[in-house]
């Protein structure tokens, strides 16, 4: 064997033991996306990056908020992708966040991204609150569509309401901190004293109630605009109300985990987050992106979704958090279905 040959084979060798060890790359991810969306997600980011193997650990918002906290001395996640905003900034408060500015930071909506400089959280999209109709159930019933907050504190409603418990699920915590803005703090309060009379269930999912209303198993979900435009598209005889008074709404955002020890591969997951590509990914079902411009039209999504929604107060919602869930928990808890 030459010289240059035993080169050209050792200069292989390095590049192919290199590779091998960068395939090895693994990130453990934890996710509140929902299940049919992160497959198309996954999918989409491992095609240009098939040398990032990713370990999914998916539940709803507040169980992964939660595992995250209980996680704070001896983390286990490397990326948290697609959590409220709102969960993102108490875990930045306890100091878990690696602060990051990722690529095709300037392109986001400010709105979308956290004010310090690097950041410590980015956005995806955001997510609004709706009510799920079921027009064949509710006329069977003879009862008339709400059109507000309001409405759904009528008698006429007693036992026809799902909403998601918030200590669970971020579209049911979105909901209880956003009527605690728009109404103050006692008339909120008051107001869901009201509406619990006419719940049926709290679920522990964001995206059940209007599931539930899709499938005639209740008339009303208190849910997401997505999920009931979802459920629309697949023939579901449901309607997407945006209640009058205004519409809590969160983004889904994703941050890097303090002291993870994939700190590259995690600043690629974080970089293609907030890509065009992945916009158009999320774009599918959401229709307010973190890049401003992109969106195209989502079928049967309401049209005036972003008139409504509110000025949301996120370090607010996220500083009293505890207090609002332990509130919550002691008042109504009781109609909340049995976890798994």
């Amino acid at each position: 064997m030459g010289l240059k040959t035993s080169l050209a084979l050792g200069a292989l060798a390095t590049v192919l033991s290199t590779t091998a060890l960068w395939a090895e790359t693994e990130l453990t991810v934890y996710t509140a996306i929902e299940a049919e969306d992160l497959e198309r997600y996954a999918a989409a980011f491992n095609a240009e990056h098939p040398d990032i193997k990713i370990n999914w650990v998916r539940d709803s918002t507040g169980v992964v908020t939660a595992k995250l906290l209980a996680e704070k001395n001896n983390p286990q996640a490397d990326v948290v992708w697609g959590l409220a905003a709102t969960s993102l900034l108490v875990l930045k408060t306890e100091g878990m966040l690696e602060p990051y500015s990722p690529a095709g930071l300037d392109a986001l909506d400010p709105r979308f991204k956290d004010g310090d400089n690097p950041p410590s959280w980015v956005g995806m999209d955001a997510w609004v609150a709706s009510v799920c109709y079921n027009t064949v159930e509710g006329e069977k019933l003879g009862l008339t569509p709400p059109t507000s907050w309001a409405d759904l504190t009528k008698p006429e409603y007693a036992g026809h309401i799902v909403m998601p418990n918030p200590a669970s699920s971020g579209t049911g915590f979105l909901d209880v901190s956003s009527w605690l803005q728009m109404m103050g703090e006692e008339g909120g309060w008051a107001y869901m004293d009201g509406l619990h009379q006419n719940i049926a269930a709290y679920t522990h999912s964001g995206s059940k109630p209007c599931k539930m209303a899709a499938a005639g198993e209740t008339v009303m979900g208190v849910s997401f605009a997505f999920r009931g435009a979802k459920s629309k598209n697949e023939g579901a005889p449901i309607d997407v109300i945006v209640p009058e008074e205004g519409i809590g709404w969160d983004m889904e955002a994703t941050a890097i985990v303090a002291g993870t020890d994939a700190l590259d591969a995690a600043k690629t997951l974080v970089d293609w987050t907030i890509s065009p590509a992945a916009m158009k990914e999320y774009n599918v079902g959401y229709a307010v992106l973190a890049i401003p411009g992109m969106a195209q039209p989502v079928e049967n999504y309401p049209a005036n979704v972003s008139e409504k929604m509110i000025q949301n107060d996120f370090e607010w919602a996220a500083n009293n958090r505890a207090a609002i869930l332990e509130e919550w928990t002691k008042r109504y808890d009781s109609k909340s279905e049995p976890k798994n």
